[in-house]
């Protein structure tokens, strides 16, 4: 099964949308992968989970009948921020970007701010002069850019950068607010139209009242969080856990269990479509809520993981909830399958 989430994870890491289509029945597991990619069969699958017969449930869609359970389950890429400067702040926002789970790709021109071991937490670190930058860099609709060079004359010229291209979903620009409107104004009567620079957060990060490097690091992340969250509505129901991806294409070879949340009812922990992994010696790899409730789904597991094949479990949490001092009192249905099991198509 380890190719088959390798060929998912280059999908999402190209920034495609993407798509798992599981046939669970007695005769097996099998996966598809399905990528916007390749338009023909997105377009396929998206007729398919539009059928009467599937029952969606934010990422999740599926079918059950005599013949097996059907699932598909969509994934989004993980957003990039696009950091257009190595000095300080972008040191301090990088290691907060990382701990909210962005793809950070740093870009200066200078040789000793732009390297990896400046940026360890980076995902991709360019050192390039900032007229290449976006020749360099794809913009995508999903990225965050923040630019923050050390002075306005870069600032300008990678704000005209973005401007030209593919409006990413965020875009902030540092600088005092009586510089920025100077150069607002100027891009104005260069041409370029209103609406688009209406759009840039500058100067940027929310008013904190921010003095550090680490401070503004803050306040920039905040806006963009509360960009991604309250604007696009990015929230957890809108894609499967990737996280579990990356492991699956590390690990999937081996006997472990796979654990995802197919469907909900009332208030749970985790949204369809969250997903742990499990050794037989119980280590785990990211979680469905924890408590009792998952206690009991991992012992389950381990059966999987004797037996092989798959099962499909319904975790009532309202016996747990009083008893675990939680607020949930729903339920939801998880599939357990063992990650060597599948077979790729």
């Amino acid at each position: 099964m380890k190719e088959i989430y390798k060929d998912l994870l280059d999908r999402l890491r190209n920034g495609y949308r993407a798509a798992m289509h599981t046939e669970y029945s007695a005769d097996g597991i099998v996966k598809t992968v399905c990528g916007e990619d390749d338009p023909e069969a997105w377009e396929r699958l998206r007729r398919l989970t539009e059928d009467g017969a599937f029952i969606a449930d934010g990422p999740v869609s599926h079918r059950e009948n005599e013949a097996g359970l059907t699932v598909v389950e969509y994934y989004m890429p993980k957003p990039r921020m696009l950091i257009l400067g190595g000095g300080h702040i972008a040191l301090a926002l990088t290691k907060m970007a990382k701990l909210t789970d962005f793809h950070v790709v740093v870009f200066d021109d200078r040789p000793m701010y732009a390297n990896p071991g400046r940026f360890p937490d980076a995902d991709e670190v360019i050192c390039d002069d900032f007229s290449r930058v976006f020749d360099r860099l794809r913009v995508r609709e999903t990225d965050y850019v923040v630019i923050v060079t050390r002075g306005h004359r870069h600032d300008t010229e990678c704000l005209e950068g973005v401007l030209k291209g593919v409006a990413p979903a965020y875009t902030g620009m540092i600088g005092s607010r009586r510089r920025i409107a100077i150069v607002l104004r100027q891009l104005e009567e260069s041409g370029y139209a209103k609406e688009a620079i209406d759009r840039v957060h500058t100067p940027i990060g929310l008013r904190i009242g921010a003095v550090t490097p680490a401070e503004i690091s803050v306040s920039i992340l905040s806006e963009i969080i509360s960009v991604k969250r309250l604007e696009h509505g990015m929230t957890e129901s809108r894609a499967c856990d990737v996280e579990i991806v990356e492991w699956l294409a590390a690990h999937g070879d081996e006997a472990d269990a796979l654990i995802t949340i197919l469907s909900t009812h009332a208030s749970v922990p985790r949204e369809t479509g969250a997903k742990m992994a499990m050794t037989y010696e119980g280590r785990t790899v990211n979680t469905i809520g924890g408590g009792c409730a998952e206690s009991d789904v991992m012992n389950q597991a381990r059966t999987v993981i004797r037996e092989g094949g798959y099962k499909i479990v319904t975790v009532d949490m309202r016996d747990t909830a009083e008893e675990d001092g939680m607020v949930c009192g729903g339920s939801m249905r998880v599939i357990l399958e063992r990650t060597d099991n599948a077979l790729a198509r």
